[in-house]
């Protein structure tokens, strides 16, 4: 897995690329959980996720827990079909805000 965190329009953009697995999910959740504590809206871009396994669900699943105790803003957007498919599978694409695209996301987090 490779990241990539940047800073657009008043939030963060996460932006995961690879596998998200046993092995990068430790450090998924550490950019996740830094992302969150800066309280900025976090928008995580999986576009480029081609597999996600329940370790790296849960790494979404606590920094969305995390932003919601702070009253902050954490989605998901452009979710690639195989992460749709593990979050649909877990019921938890009722649980997460996801958006299209990250350009969605930013324009609904400045209305």
């Amino acid at each position: 897995m490779t990241y990539e965190v940047r800073e657009e329009g008043g939030a963060l953009v996460v932006a995961l690329e690879g596998d998200v697995d046993l092995e990068s999910s430790p450090e998924a959740r550490r950019i996740l959980l830094e992302s969150v504590a800066k309280n900025q809206p976090v928008y995580v871009d999986m576009s480029l996720v081609s597999y996600i396994d329940s370790s790296g669900v849960a790494s979404l699943v606590e920094a969305l827990q995390t932003a919601r105790k702070a009253g902050s803003v954490f989605a998901l957007a452009s979710v690639s079909d195989a992460a749709t498919r593990v979050l649909e599978l877990a019921r938890l694409d009722k649980v997460f805000t996801i958006h299209g695209s990250v350009l969605d996301a930013l324009s609904q987090s400045k209305s």
